[in-house]
């Protein structure tokens, strides 16, 4: 599959810019390939640099509220400065790595709704800076988040959702300012107390961190609370594991011990 796009920049009669990715289909570590044209327009222009970006929107907690906000969370410069000749066409092909940590944004080839991961091409004119249009890209799970997510669905999790908070997760190694939380509906026998999970992955190279927040139901008399638990995952051994069992069991104890049943 080829993905390509062509937009002016720069102004009328500047130079515009054809992205083209081999695949839009990725996965947290993997690498997007293809290659950018710039073509020049109706005068000579003064490249300054072109650059590939990873977006995304996050939430951002500011006091009592909270507002959406653009990231820019991974770049990768593909040329330096160079003069474009009228009308030329200047080809550079690029492997853009994605970051461990990437926000996933399909499960099972179907959207994750809430979550969304674009590749823009920055194209800097003498000074001016066109920041680019955001060309979608399907980031989708690992072997091993796939298999969690999965776990999940089968003791009767619903999905409702995902999205990207600014922040970091206490005691959890993270390179990028913020993490994404998978929403789920509990099935009837957490229903009782628990009115919402949420699924964090913070993947590395060989392993990665599961954080799970469990959303206490509130009661006529009393208010909602959150409990959390942690593990972590080995790409190599995780297929020996029974996770339906394994999360069942991890679920029950934190609302155990913390009064929530």
């Amino acid at each position: 599959m080829v993905f390509k796009k062509l937009r002016q920049m720069a102004g009328i009669g500047g130079p515009s810019v054809e992205t083209v990715l081999h695949d839009p289909n990725t996965m947290p570590g993997g690498v997007l390939t293809g290659e950018v044209t710039v073509i020049g327009g109706q005068y000579n222009s003064d490249i300054r640099s072109l650059n590939l970006a990873l977006r995304t929107k996050v939430e951002v907690e500011s006091g009592d509220n909270e507002y959406k906000q653009n990231i820019e969370y991974a770049k990768l410069p593909i040329a330096g400065s160079f003069t474009l000749q009228e009308g030329a066409r200047h080809t550079v092909p690029f492997q853009m790595p994605i970051p461990w940590e990437a926000p996933l944004t399909h499960f099972y080839g179907q959207p994750l709704y809430g979550t969304t991961v674009g590749v823009a091409t920055e194209l800097e004119v003498a000074g001016a800076l066109d920041p680019g249009d955001l060309d979608p890209i399907a980031i989708h799970p690992l072997p091993a988040q796939e298999r969690i997510l999965a776990a999940f669905a089968n003791l009767g999790f619903r999905f409702i959702g995902a999205d990207c908070e600014r922040g970091r997760i206490w005691g959890v190694h993270q390179e990028l300012p913020f993490y994404q939380e998978i929403e789920f509906h509990p099935p009837g026998q957490y229903s009782r107390g628990i009115k919402e999970l949420e699924v964090t992955f913070v993947a590395y190279p060989q392993s990665m961190e599961v954080v799970l927040e469990l959303d206490k139901r509130g009661g006529i008399f009393t208010e909602g609370r959150d409990a959390f638990c942690r593990f972590t995952v080995d790409y190599a051994t995780f297929g020996n594991t029974n996770w339906e069992q394994q999360l069942d069991g991890l679920l029950q104890d934190a609302c155990r011990r913390r009064g929530f049943f």
